[in-house]
Order: structure tokens, then sequence, then C-alpha cells
């Protein structure tokens, strides 16, 4: 259909005329753009970027969006140039020549030796496992759903209600009495979707957050996830593995004025509301938990996915009770635990760049931010966000 081919076409030679090849991220505003591939008649295999004009990287300085000559964004553990005017390879410690980020971006929870770096292959590989090991998905007949109107990426700034019909046609909802659905739903409800208001949570909305990694680190996609991760020295038990999670994923920090006013679970799985406009929101639940509520009015979609069965991806447009979100991209029928999971890996693996990831043999990328202003532990990072950001025809 037109959202696999033509709108990414025209996005890729809107962007071509106007391409400066030294800057990666290409500013409109206050939005940015993903980086363009070289191209994609050379090389199949790389993922296309469709739009993804979140609004979502204005929580990271823009400076850090792209390869900076100072910077180690998108350098770590490069090889020495000596054209560079600081370097970012395993060695500039030795030399006192590291660039000022070298430590927060490339020394990653003390991951500095190139033999514990994760490669590409590695990462598609362990997401295909992920993918196989998925049993609470969607199945087809689970979830119908009505697309409707595609749109060209340049439209999407128009706030135009190109489907007068829901997204969601029908949901068995029997899916949500599965255990990691029913501990996630009761997860969404927690939050205020306002940024600078702040999070209080109850005992009772602690032990919820503890219900949902219990009933996730149970099931085979997350016990992959787990075992990938301590094969490669990141975690040496499944207790240390738990509690890294709940402190990315549930620890809050502060996006607005108030202390602690978003965690990177609220912002991902139940959106918020920052200077007019929807950040995060990037679940499939909630988007139709929220439309059966009258809450959300589904716009128009960018893209929709090549998968013919649950997981599928779509990059939509929609009102949130008031407030638009340009482009959201989320997974389709999938399960919390899937989900929870790729967020997870990626923002490990890569934290703040693209993750290459594979899922039933079609590319698929993922992006995540970290918050750079507060830690956890040892100066470990929460996340700030993570969504899809491309996948191909």
């Amino acid at each position: 259909g037109p959202c696999h081919l033509v709108s990414l076409s025209i996005y890729q030679l809107s962007l071509k005329k106007s391409h400066n090849p030294n800057q990666s991220f290409q500013s409109r505003g206050d939005q940015l753009l993903p980086p363009l591939p070289i191209s994609a008649e050379e090389d199949p295999k790389e993922p296309e970027p469709f739009l993804e004009l979140e609004g979502e990287t204005e929580e990271v300085p823009a400076t850090n969006l792209y390869s900076a000559p100072d910077s180690c964004r998108g350098r770590c553990l490069e090889a020495f140039d000596k054209h560079h005017q600081c370097h970012c390879n395993a060695r500039c410690r030795d030399f006192g020549n590291c660039c000022e980020d070298f430590e927060s971006l490339c020394d990653h929870e003390g991951f500095s030796h190139s033999s514990d770096a994760i490669t590409k292959e590695e990462l598609q590989s362990i997401s295909e496992k992920i993918y196989r090991a998925d049993t609470n998905k969607a199945r087809k007949e689970d979830i119908i759903i009505n697309s409707q109107n595609c749109i060209s990426p340049s439209e999407t700034r128009d706030q135009v209600d190109h489907c007068p019909e829901p997204l969601f046609s029908y949901v068995n909802e029997e899916l949500f009495s599965k255990p990691t659905y029913a501990a996630f739903i009761n997860l969404l409800n927690n939050y205020q979707r306002a940024t600078g208001r702040g999070e209080h949570f109850s005992a009772q909305q602690l032990a919820e957050q503890d219900a949902f990694l219990r009933e996730v680190t149970k099931t085979a996609v997350m016990k992959e996830l787990y075992s990938f991760l301590r094969d490669q020295n990141r975690y040496s038990s499944e207790q240390e593995f738990v509690n890294d999670l709940k402190n990315m994923w549930f620890g809050l920090y502060s996006r607005g004025n108030d202390k602690g006013d978003s965690s990177g679970f609220e912002h991902v799985f139940s959106g918020e509301v920052k200077k007019g406009k929807v950040t995060g929101f990037h679940n499939w639940i909630r988007f139709y938990m929220q439309e059966k509520e009258g809450l959300v009015d589904y716009y128009s979609h960018i893209y929709d996915g090549p998968w013919d069965s649950y997981p599928d991806v779509l990059a939509m447009q929609f009102n949130w009770d008031g407030y638009y979100k340009e482009v959201g991209s989320a997974f389709i029928g999938s399960s919390p635990e899937f989900e929870f999971a790729l967020y997870s890996l990626c923002f490990i693996a890569r934290p703040g760049k693209m993750c290459q990831l594979s899922l039933g043999g079609y590319p698929l990328a993922i992006q995540t931010y970290t918050w750079d202003k507060s830690t956890y532990g040892n100066g470990k990072k929460y996340i700030a966000t993570a969504y899809v950001v491309s996948s191909t025809q």
C-alpha cells in the first residue's frame, strides 16, 4: 500500500534536496528528523527511517543529537584518527585526550572494553529470539485494525482528522486478563498526564510496579533477554537485572518544574503532555483504552509495517483529549513484555543511539535517549524515551 512506499520515498526525496552531509540530524524548528540512510539502493538491508517528529528530542539538548567533532556521540570505541579534536577510542584515557562526554556516553556502566560491546549481529539474533518467544502477543483474530487514511509525512503538521472511524474496530479483551497485560494495565492509571505535576506513588502503586516486573520476568521473552545480557557480562544475577530495570524505567525525575514528575515508563507507555503537545505515548493498549473512552481521536497514519501478523508497527497522528501527537509510532498487538524487553535491550546496548533489530526477518530500528540531568546508583542513566524509528517495506 502507499504507506509502505509512497510516503517514505516522498519523505526521502524532500530530505535529499536539503541534506547537509555534515549534519546527520536536521532541525526543523525544534523538531529533529532522523538521519538518512546512505542510499536505499546500495544496501537493501538497512531500514529506512519513517518520519519521527517526536518533539521528544527537545528533552535532550540538540547539540547531543549529531556527531559533533568534540563529542563522542556515535563515535564510541572508534579507531584513533589524529584529525579529531578529541578521542573516543578505548585508550584515550591513557593518553588523556578523550572528549568531555566520553565517560557518560562510552563508558556506560564500566563497559569500556570493545570485547564487551554488543554487535549488530548479536542484537538482530536476540531480537529474533524475543520475537519468537512472545507467546502472549495478539493472534490475527484478536485485533481488527481500521487504519483508513495514509497521509504523506509533509501533512503531519496540518492536524487534520482524515479518519472518521476509530483505529481499533475490535480487540479481544480476553487478552487483558493475561497476567502481564493485567499488571501493565494497573500501572497505566497511576500517572498524571501533565509534566510539572509531581508523581506521588502510594504503597499500592509501588506494589503494582513490583507486580508488573515480577510477571514480565516470568515470561520466556524476558528470560531470553536476561540470559543474553548475563552472557554479555551485563548482569550477574536476575535480581540485579530486575532491580536495574525498576530503576531505569520507574525511577522518577523532573521534566517540568515539579520534583519527580516523570519516568521512562510513564513517558513511553502512558504518555505525557508537555508545552501543549503529546510526548511519548507509544503503546497500543493505552491507545485502545483511551480511544474506547472517547479520549483519543485517531487522525491518520504515515507508516504501516510489513508484518502480516502481530506485532505490527504503525506510525500515526492523533489527538489525545485536546492535545496533538504529530507522529506516534507504536507496536500493535505486542505483549507488554515484548515492548518492555526490546526497549530495555536497546537502552542497555545502544543508549542514546539507533538500535538495529530484526523481527520475523524484517529490519526494525529503535531509538532511545538517556535522561542526562539526574542519575541513580553509580551514575546510571534513567530512560528518557524509547520508540520505533524505522522499518522497511
